[in-house]
């Protein structure tokens, strides 16, 4: 199908967007849309943002902890000790 078929385009707005790793996307919307304030990178996927010298900041990313880890994080070692306690006087039948 021709355009004349189809009949006119609606008006279109580009918009540049520059990533952290100053990285240009130029998307296009229509005119009487909503301009979305961050848009994904297509090359590096970084939020990308309009104002060139200021691009929003990567996500950082939290490395992977054990269950351990997280077990760690809510107890001291004085506590991890009491339960291992209870627990050996709980085989032993002490308690």
């Amino acid at each position: 199908m021709g355009e004349a078929e189809r009949g006119e385009s609606a008006p279109r707005l580009r918009i540049s967007f520059w990533c952290s790793n100053e990285h240009e996307t130029v998307p296009s919307f229509a005119s009487d849309a909503q301009v979305p304030e961050t848009w994904d990178c297509p090359r590096c996927g970084f939020p990308a943002g309009q104002d060139r010298d200021n691009p929003p900041d990567p996500p950082r990313t939290e490395p992977y902890k054990t269950h351990l880890a997280y077990v760690r994080e809510r107890r001291s070692d004085a506590d991890g000790e009491a339960i291992l306690a209870e627990a050996l006087a709980k085989l032993r039948g002490e308690i």
